[in-house]
């Protein structure tokens, strides 16, 4: 074997998607790299889903997680929602923290509560 493969082989885990079935990528599994996974919050656990979801069901996963929630959340109880607890990230997920609309950025209720508070500025989906 060449060692390129063999490297590949010890830095990159592939696994079955759990709820569809597709082959992907886990990531780098060293412990200096984290998975891509690691980019969307932490709002439930592997256990809930079986195991390792492939990108595709992660997000659709996290994105009915997140619209549940938001169904909880009303301006009396936004100041004190488990979003603005969980670690900040600068890493924004299209249909997760935002949409596109005509080409302009349109931030989601989930955006606006990991904030914690309202900037003012009459946010279309601002839960507060």
């Amino acid at each position: 074997m060449n060692k390129w493969y063999l490297y590949l082989m010890n830095t990159i885990k592939v696994k079955l998607c759990s709820s569809c079935g597709t082959s992907f990528d886990c990531g780098n599994i060293s412990k200096e790299k984290k998975c891509w996974c690691n980019d969307f919050p932490p709002i439930f656990n592997f256990a809930e889903a079986g195991d390792c979801l492939c990108p595709n069901c992660f997000k659709n996963n996290c994105s009915i997680r997140i619209d549940e929630y938001i169904t909880t959340i009303s301006p009396e109880n936004a100041l004190e929602n488990i979003a603005k607890d969980l670690p900040k990230t600068t890493h924004l997920i299209e249909g997760i923290d935002y949409y596109l609309e005509n080409g302009n950025y349109v931030f989601k209720a989930w955006f606006h509560l990991k904030r914690g508070s309202c900037c003012g500025n009459g946010c279309r989906h601002c839960p507060y």
